[in-house]
């Protein structure tokens, strides 16, 4: 299996290569436009679509799609802060309270497979000391949501459940379910950590 990866984002390449599966990175030509529906829906559609983008410039395939947003409330999406100061005010939302990170993920291979995963994130209380020391760590840049978990982010979570990959921004379990439907095994498929 050569994956192809519909995303440049560096977490979902380093979680690939962390598996052992081979893939290559194709970027998607792909307008992240605003899209009716559920946040779940939404997550959806932009997987698909950028997944369809990368499928119609290449007869390649399996072909993979990813769309990550943070979810607070009663569906208010967070996405990717402008600025620092976004980050913060994400950030001051998010204290103390659990979150939902939504990840849609579209696999196009014999068929098109589409699907959702969701993880519960709670965050510690943070006073404003803490929020403009992480803030000023510039991990807020192109994140969802305005913190990595994998990084120093670590230290903001008080608990998660579900599928701790999701959050960084690919779910592996979900990955490793639509595969199976295309007859492959993660677990085989991985083996080299290669990509092109």
């Amino acid at each position: 299996m050569d994956l192809v990866l519909a995303s440049t984002s560096p977490q979902r390449r380093a979680i690939l290569t962390t598996l052992g599966v081979p893939f290559r990175v194709e970027a998607p030509d792909y307008d992240e436009v605003p899209i009716p529906g559920t946040p779940e829906q939404v997550v959806q559609e932009r997987a698909l679509g950028k997944a369809r983008s990368v499928a119609a410039q290449t007869a390649a395939r399996p072909v993979l799609g990813v769309d990550t947003e943070v979810v607070v409330g009663e569906g208010e999406v967070l996405g990717q802060p402008a600025d620092a100061r976004a980050a913060r005010a994400m950030l001051a939302q998010l204290a103390g309270r659990e979150h939902r990170v939504l990840s849609g993920i579209a696999l196009l291979g014999e068929r098109e497979q589409v699907a959702v995963a969701e993880t519960r994130v709670r965050l510690v209380a943070l006073d404003d000391a803490e929020l403009d020391a992480y803030v000023a760590r510039g991990e807020w840049r192109g994140r969802a949501g305005g913190y990595a978990i994998q990084e120093t982010g670590a230290a903001l979570v008080q608990s998660i459940v579900g599928d701790y990959a999701n959050v960084v921004g690919l779910p592996v379990a979900l990955l490793g379910e639509l595969l199976a439907g295309e007859g492959i095994s993660l677990v085989r498929a991985g083996g080299n950590g290669k990509r092109t």
